[in-house]
């Protein structure tokens, strides 16, 4: 397929929309409904999207894989980091929770040593320093921001790290929409099988079905928009638009909860987002010097 860099960069940025007003939209529910039902919801509308749009046209296609317990420990992985994440929303400002979640290439940076067998050079240690001195400027001792949350975020964090690396050993050999469907396929089948046990609280008002129904429609969409990105645009490229997910997060919270981050929270975030930006240099870099 052709390159067209501009319309890679516009899908991504329309995928990144849609995944703050996902976590715009779960931080509201989450005030009333269990986060366990949204994630439930949000995997659940996800898989229905796939079976109905794709199922038709791919058949065995979108399930045939060479590697499935390690698809489904990826898929489980996601699951673990929507959950966390959305748990940190529900007590935390969406651009200081959204910031702190871009900690996760660093910690790519730090697995890919011991899991790819990658070289970690100098300029990608300095980022990952810098990175966490960014974190530790968002989330300072004497901040309005909540331990739990920030604990919660960096767990979410730490598994999305995870992810991204198994999501690095299959993209070789599986493809892209199939790594999607069981994402898709795990997250529906551990959160329907959890179902019973956090099915409680007030009945969704029509309103509220819809905003629930919506979890899964941004984050299905949001997903098939970003590969349909990568398949327009080198990830080299589209790597470092990526943070621009922080201002949409910030523009939201201002809108919605009238939440705006502090001066020294707002200088932490352009550090944690440099600090990712360096460890994309860095990936430049050594595939320069693998070429």
């Amino acid at each position: 397929m052709p390159e067209h860099p501009l319309r890679g960069i516009a899908l991504l940025l329309a995928a990144l929309f849609l995944f703050a007003l996902l976590d715009a939209t779960s931080k509201h529910l989450s005030q009333t409904y269990a986060v366990p039902l949204l994630v439930w919801a949000r995997y659940t509308f996800h898989f229905l999207m796939m079976v109905i749009f794709l199922a038709p046209s791919m058949r065995w296609k979108l399930v045939a894989t060479r590697r499935p317990v390690l698809q489904a420990v990826r898929g489980a992985l996601l699951v673990a980091v929507t959950g966390f994440a959305m748990a940190a929303f529900r007590i935390m400002p969406l651009a200081e929770t959204t910031a702190l979640l871009f900690v996760t290439p660093l910690f790519v940076a730090l697995l890919a040593g011991p899991l790819l067998h990658e070289r970690v050079g100098r300029l990608r240690w300095f980022a990952v320093g810098i990175g966490f001195l960014g974190t530790l400027m968002i989330a300072r001792p004497g901040s309005d921001l909540s331990a739990a949350g920030v604990v919660l975020t960096l767990t979410a964090a730490a598994c999305y790290s995870v992810y991204q690396v198994q999501t690095r050993m299959l993209s070789p050999t599986e493809n892209s929409v199939t790594m999607l469907f069981y994402t898709a396929l795990m997250g529906t089948l551990v959160m329907t099988l959890g179902l019973p046990w956090f099915w409680s609280g007030p009945l969704p008002t029509p309103i509220d079905a819809l905003m629930i129904a919506s979890l899964g429609i941004y984050g299905g969409t949001g997903h098939f928009l970003l590969i349909r990105a990568f398949r327009h645009t080198p990830a080299s490229t589209l790597s470092s638009f990526q943070y621009s997910q922080l201002i949409w997060a910030t523009l939201l919270g201002w809108l919605f909860y009238d939440q705006l981050p502090d001066a020294l929270s707002m200088l932490g975030m352009m550090v944690v987002a440099g600090s990712g930006l360096a460890v994309v240099v860095a990936e430049k870099r050594r595939a320069a010097a693998r070429a």
